[in-house]
């Protein structure tokens, strides 16, 4: 087994990503955009808005020339076909997309998206230029029984599966365990700190310490401006995937943390 050095939090930039799910109108995003750009621009985290669909022209617009990034919630694991509904990576980059959200609990639970789906979309993804930022984590139940770990390990495993070292050191992890998200409840420091050095162990066992060392790994989960600064400063947590608080002005206190 590769053992796998932890890297200076100093040498990987932060990267706080809110995730506005199914909210936001095209003129609401315009209005919480223009709340939340001046503040969020200046901060030394890389900053991302990933939104609805029918949001991501708006935000494109509005945030040129500024430093925060746009991503999507969503990608199919095909260029282009029957698929109605569905939006395609070479749509996204065309727009301007720079992330996407792939793996997301909630699409695994209400749209029964499985590993090896969530490993086709990061390949696709990357394979057009855009960024994923993956999804893992764990029920409640699955803590209680004590196979977090493992369960977290092998998601990670199955997503990064044939994604070349250089191209894995692009995508960000994001651990959401399942039972802090939305319900107010959030994992202790300490706890997500030994899910996120246990990713970044098994990712070193994949490739090599330079990936592990590189690559980014989130926290989310209920994350408040009152919960942030503890999160985020743990050795192995490089930033949050935000859901609710990112529709309100406390993102700007997260994303702006230190």
């Amino acid at each position: 087994m590769r053992q796998c050095k932890t890297m200076s939090k100093a040498t990987r930039k932060k990267i706080i990503a809110g995730n506005w799910k199914m909210n936001m109108t095209p003129s609401q995003a315009r209005d919480l955009i223009n709340m939340l750009k001046p503040a969020c621009d200046t901060a030394e985290s890389d900053v991302v808005f990933c939104v609805p669909y029918v949001d991501i022209p708006v935000a494109l617009d509005m945030l040129k020339g500024s430093k925060i990034s746009v991503g999507a919630q969503n990608v199919h694991c095909r260029d282009n076909g029957a698929y109605t509904g569905e939006i395609s990576a070479p749509m996204l980059k065309e727009l301007g997309v720079k992330y996407v959200i792939i793996g997301h609990s909630e699409r695994r639970q209400f749209f029964a998206e499985a590993d090896a789906l969530v490993n086709m979309k990061i390949k696709k993804a990357m394979e057009h230029g855009l960024i994923p930022i993956v999804c893992v984590g764990e029920t409640l139940e699955q803590r209680k029984q004590g196979i977090t770990i493992d369960f977290v390990r092998t998601q990670t495993k199955i997503a990064l599966m044939g994604i070349a070292p250089d191209d894995a050191k692009q995508i960000v992890i994001a651990y959401e365990p399942i039972w802090a998200i939305g319900t107010g409840e959030n994992a202790k420091p300490e706890q997500a700190e030994e899910v996120c050095r246990a990713i970044r162990q098994v990712i070193g066992e994949m490739y090599d310490t330079n990936v592990a060392a590189n690559m980014r790994i989130q926290y989310g989960g209920s994350v408040t401006a009152a919960t942030a600064a503890e999160l985020f400063n743990q050795p192995n947590i490089d930033g949050g995937l935000v859901g609710g608080a990112s529709l309100k002005a406390d993102f700007a206190e997260i994303v702006n943390y230190s």
